[in-house]
């Protein structure tokens, strides 16, 4: 506690615009309020660490007895967390999360169902063309249709189908210069997939989203949300990504394989919330509010 007093500080991107990111920070403070923890809101456009000379400064470490961390700055969140201010999620697990490719990676070998999966070339000249052995051996490893993703991105931006090899060469052009990556496409998925809210790595609430007009099947672009009861599978596989990344809170996105075996597509350490507490019912910031203070205060 911070002189007597339990304090806790939100942290939201620095040029936030998105009405459901405000909601989402608003509604923790509401209930870490519930819980008698002061808590305040601020971008994330502080500088609130910096190196000076061989030190690691941060000017609000101190101020806070932790941080829950709704934003993707990496270089900010490790500064914070080596100055001492618990973030939640930790850093470590907020960057393997934040980039797709860094996931997989991660889960590699851990008896974890995922799409075939290969990362993009790095690129670091716009005018050098993409080879035609490139896009050969890209095609020997995939069939048609392929999912090609931008390693950076959420709510379904940065998520293309290449469904020939036109399209494919003209994904590869746009996303060169980008960390991207090639994965087999889950057919049987399309147009559907499963979203998990785990906290404290147990499994709280949980939508199965669907769309009638994209592959996708993001809220944020049309996708329809209902409520849904993940089979006992599933919820063991996304405990267990849960505990292999150290994530307090997470969202994970799990496709249908064929006769509905669980694929993992994505892991998300800022998962929205809003959307699954009004079709499951469930007060998800309020039990990651509760885990929160458990942890930090053991009451």
């Amino acid at each position: 506690m911070v002189n007597g007093r339990k304090k806790a500080l939100i942290l939201i991107n620095a040029y936030l615009q998105s009405e459901s990111q405000f909601s989402q920070a608003e509604r923790m403070k509401e209930e870490l309020l519930a819980l008698g923890v002061d808590t305040e809101i601020k971008r994330n456009d502080g500088f609130f660490a910096m190196i000076d000379k061989d030190k690691l400064r941060s000017n609000i470490a101190n101020e806070y007895d932790f941080c829950v961390y709704f934003d993707k700055d990496k270089y900010t969140s490790e500064m914070l967390e080596k100055a001492g201010l618990r973030l939640f999620n930790c850093h470590e697990a907020i960057r393997v999360c934040d980039d797709k490719m860094q996931t997989y990676i991660a889960l590699s070998g851990k008896n974890i169902p995922m799409p075939k999966t290969v990362s993009g070339l790095l690129c670091y000249h716009a005018d050098e063309p993409i080879r035609k052995e490139t896009v050969d051996r890209v095609e020997g490893l995939f069939a048609y249709p392929i999912v090609v993703k931008e390693c950076f991105g959420s709510q379904g931006k940065g998520v293309y189908l290449a469904r020939n090899r036109k399209e494919l060469l003209a994904l590869m052009e746009k996303l060169k210069c980008k960390p991207h990556l090639f994965q087999e496409a889950v057919q049987t998925s399309f147009g559907k997939d499963v979203r998990v809210i785990l906290v404290g790595g147990k499994v709280v609430a949980c939508m199965l989203r669907q769309s009638q007009t994209d592959f996708r099947s993001n809220i944020e672009l049309g996708g329809e949300g209902s409520a849904y009861e993940p089979p006992f599978q599933m919820q063991l596989i996304c405990e267990q990504i849960a505990k292999e990344l150290d994530l307090d809170y997470c969202g994970i996105d799990v496709l249908f394989g064929r006769g509905g075996t669980p694929i993992v597509c994505e892991v998300n350490s800022n998962a929205f919330f809003a959307g699954i507490e009004r079709v499951s019912g469930v007060n998800v910031a309020k039990a990651y509010a509760e885990h929160i203070y458990k942890k930090v205060y053991g009451e």
